[in-house]
This record gives C-alpha cells, structure tokens and sequence, in this order.
C-alpha cells in the first residue's frame, strides 16, 4: 500500500502552468528521488503535498496522503499535518531556522504545536531527537543558537525538528547541496537511518543525480514541469530511455579538455602564512584565546596553472583566500603577487590587489540588483588608474560578455532578467574585464544545476585557450575539481596536508584525510551507456 500517491497533478499560477499531469507514489520506508534542473517543477510538487502554494494557485489531480486526499483539505485541517504528519527538510537551514532563538526552543515548537506534552516533558523529547541525529547534549545543548553551529550541525536541527514527531513522510529539498563532501554523506547516511529505523517514507529532490544514486530506491526525473521517466533506480541509470535523463547523466560525470599550462614561471608565493583570531575571554579577569586558521601555510602557483583547494567547511579555505586577496592581515609570513607583497605591513597593498579578481558562490548576492549589467561588470574600473570611457568603454563590456557566450545586448538589462548560469557568467565576466593576473573562484559553480555546471566548466576552459588564465579553485566538489584543475592542494586544519598533479592526488591519495574526502564523495555507478 502506498504512503503518498500522486496522480495526474496539474498546477497553474495565475493561469500560468506549473506542473502538468504529474503522478508519482513512495510506500512506507521508500527513499524516492525527485531530479531534474532548476523550474523542472520538483519543489512546486513538495510544496503541492503540503499545500504551502504561493497566491494564485490552482491545482487539479489528487494528492492521497495515507488515504486522505490533501488537495480537499482546510487550511486549519492542513495544519494538523504539516510537521506531524509530514516534515520538510530546507535546502538552506540558515534561512530555515530562527536565528533568535535557541535550537531546543525550535525543535520543542513543533512537539508543543501538536501534543498536549508539558513544556518539560517537550525540553526532553526535543534533547532525544536532537541526540538522535548526532547532537548529543553533552556537546550541543539545547541553549545554543544556530549561529553557534557549523552548516551540518544547522541541517542536524533542522532534520530534528522535521522528524519531531515520527513524521509518516519527510520532504527533503536539495538538504546537501551547499555542504562539503564528508557533510553531505553523513547528513545523507542519517536520512537513510531515519526512513529504515522509523519506516517513514521520504521524497528526495535533487538536481544531482549522483547524491542519490547509492540512496534512492526508485528516481523519478522530471522537466518543464512533466515527468519523462520514472523507475527503480537500478533500472533507471542501467536503461535510461529519455534523452533528458541521458544528458543529466552526462553532465553529471562531464569532463574539460583544458589547454596544456605554459613553462612555470612563479605568480603567486604563499610563504609560511600563519592567520590567528582572537577568542573571547572566559572570565572577566581572564587572558583571551587565540585560534590559529591557517597554520604556516607554504605554495606556489605559476602563470597559466589552474590549481584546486579543497577541503571541508571550516578548515581555513576562505581564511587563507581573504588573505591572499589582501581583505585580511597575517601574523606570520609573506604573500607575494608577481614579485610584489599583497600586504605592506599589516596595510594592504592596492596596487597589487587590482590585480586579483574573485568570482563568488552566489552571483546573484554578490551584485547590485538596481544597476544594469554594463555598470555591474565594469566595476573593477574603479581600480584603474586611467579606465576606459565612452566607445573604449562599451567596446569592453562587448568583448567581456561576448566572451563568456553572452551579447554585447545584454548590458542594458538587469540581472533578475538573467538565470543562474547566465549570473555566473556575468560574473565571470566582471573578472575578466580588466585582465587580471589571478582569479579566484570559490565556490563558483557549487549552487548550480548539473548541465548548467558543465556549461561553466566548458567556458572556463575556453576562456583558458583565449586567455591564458591562472586561476585558484575552491571547492568541495572533487568532480568539479578533477575536471578544471591541473593540480590540487587539500587543506585540513588551517594546514595543507596534501598536494601534487590533481588526477594522481584523487587517484592515489596518500594522507588519509585526502583518502576520507574522496571515500565521501558521491559517484554514479558504470551501470550501463548514458
């Protein structure tokens, strides 16, 4: 008998339509994936089960929920559902929990929302399932404040507060797109815990069909809104039918041909860098603390190389990134750019930094959403001493964004009117504009759709051939790693523990974090031709 059975589910928003004739079902103790890319209709299919739908809405079909068809159900009749009988896990659990209160007060909402349990009775439950799910109260006690945790310690509380109550079904929406590979599997491992301890059933939405290859018992993938292929997952990756499904298998093992790196001639000299922040005081007459980020941290990256940091949340990646862009001092050692120091003293040097550019994680945060495009990528101008102006200046933003596959058209919009791919390139864009000596990417393609990620890959190596660019790339996705880097460094600690020629790094990995990284890391199976 089926927990959860969709059929022909229709959606309109203000008549436009969303979903159209989608059927799917999850029985008990079922882990069944939904994928597809970003407007292919797998959150709106979530949000329909729990009818949590934006204003406007219309929806046909049926959503039989343990027998009872939701879609005829109150608002007040939904309540009595959602976060009892239903639990929903976020993407973003930064965004997904209250940041004033603490993680007990959060996880206790929900059990004194739908049972009649006295407020000490709910602190205790709310302590068990915070244990249950790797918070034990020794380390983490229910005082604490989500800021106060680490990203998987966040999407801990938030899988806590879902499961609360021993919920039938548990949404899970992409819960591991922004954690690092080791994160990812231990948050993944506990979900599958949880479905087999407690027999719950559990709809998993991805864009990733490698998060949920060894996870998932049956994949339904779907597009524009329709599904195109649904079956067991075995089945599924060994006999794939739909050329969708085939092409995210594709851009989910994608691979770049990049240049050959010119003869080295040293860039960038990281030498013996040190970074310390200061802890606050335990007492009131006692000495601060210090934390040491990075510890005597020593590298070289030469003209033209492409070079991988790797390494989990919190091991001093953007530490030592910040440093190298001159927005933070070092106690100890020496960066140098060329032959000249990023930091004069504890001053920053300008005149070195301008010749570094950085492409964020989140493109869409890291831009004015009041300017047009032609003022966003020409910001670094600033920094030039003597910038280009009028038919220099548009001649610029034309060759910047004709160079990252957009049109010179393009600068006259806004970037609202852009998809995330075509952000990510825009922000590529405002990189290269005044050819930089280095570029940094962090992050830069970690939020992005499988085949939108591949697409980014395949420019950067273009922009290789046309540019000869020297680029460090921080990542938690090995994949992304071995594709665009030439050799890789893996930080643990505020140390590098491990470098050399990326393929004989993640191949033949010598330290055993580098062999725990790599051991975390999801991979589609060889089941058959894509």
């Amino acid at each position: 008998m089926s927990l959860l059975q969709i059929e022909d589910l229709s959606l309109s928003i203000h008549g436009a339509p969303i979903l159209r004739d989608v059927s799917l079902s999850i029985a008990p103790g079922e882990v069944h994936a939904v994928t597809g890319e970003s407007g292919s209709g797998k959150s709106m299919t979530a949000l329909a089960i729990l009818q949590l739908l934006p204003n406007g809405a219309q929806a046909t079909g049926r959503v039989v929920l343990d027998g009872v068809d939701v879609l005829t159900l109150s608002e007040t009749q939904m309540c009595d559902i959602r976060g009892n009988d239903v639990g929903m896990v976020f993407q973003e659990p930064m965004t997904a929990l209250n940041p004033v209160k603490t993680i007990g007060d959060q996880v206790m909402e929900t059990i004194l929302i739908h049972t009649a349990l006295p407020r000490d009775r709910a602190r205790q439950r709310a302590a068990e399932v915070l244990g249950r799910v790797g918070l034990p109260q020794d380390r983490f006690p229910l005082t604490r404040y989500p800021h106060e945790l680490s990203g998987g310690q966040r999407q801990r509380v938030v899988i806590a507060m879902a499961i609360a109550l021993r919920p039938k079904l548990l949404i899970a929406d992409e819960p591991t797109t922004a954690l690092d590979v080791t994160t990812q599997a231990q948050i993944l491992d506990l979900l599958k815990t949880l479905v087999a301890e407690d027999g719950m059933g559990m709809l998993m939405i991805t864009h990733d069909l490698a998060v949920v290859a060894d996870m998932a018992d049956r994949i339904t993938v779907m597009r524009r809104g329709e599904v195109v292929e649904s079956a067991p997952t075995r089945a599924l990756l060994s006999g794939m039918r739909h050329d969708y499904t085939k092409m995210l298998f594709a851009a989910s093992r994608h691979r770049v041909d990049l240049p050959p790196c010119p003869a080295p001639v040293p860039l960038l000299q990281v030498r013996n860098v040190s970074r310390d922040y200061r802890l606050p005081r335990k007492g009131l007459f006692g000495k601060p603390g210090w934390f040491r980020a990075v510890r005597d941290v020593s590298f070289t990256i030469q003209k033209g190389e492409r070079v991988g940091l790797v390494g989990e949340s919190g091991c001093g990646k953007s530490t030592l990134t910040r440093a190298i862009l001159g927005l933070e001092p070092v106690q100890e050692g020496q960066i140098l750019l060329g032959d000249q120091p990023v930091f004069t003293g504890h001053r920053p040097n300008l005149a070195v930094r301008r010749r570094m550019q950085v492409v964020f994680q989140d493109p869409y945060g890291s831009f004015n959403p009041r300017h047009r495009v032609g003022r966003l990528i020409t910001e670094p101008f600033h920094l030039l001493a003597d910038p280009p102006r009028g038919a220099a200046r548009e001649a610029a933003i034309a060759e910047a964004l004709t160079a990252v596959g957009l049109t010179p058209g393009d600068a006259g919009k806004y970037i609202h009117e852009f998809s995330g791919g075509q952000r990510q390139r825009i922000a590529i864009a405002r990189a290269l504009i005044i050819r930089p000596e280095l570029i940094l990417f962090d992050e830069a393609v970690s939020a992005l759709d499988v085949s939108v990620r591949a697409q980014i890959l395949d420019l950067l190596a273009e922009l290789c051939r046309q540019y000869d660019l020297t680029y460090l790339f921080i990542s938690h996705d090995l994949s992304v790693v071995r594709s665009v880097t030439d050799r890789v460094m893996v930080m643990q600690a505020g140390e590098i523990v491990e470098e050399g020629p990326t393929r004989e790094v993640l191949e033949r990995p010598s330290h055993p974090y580098t062999q725990r990284l790599i051991a975390a890391a999801p991979v589609l199976p060889d089941l058959g031709a894509a």
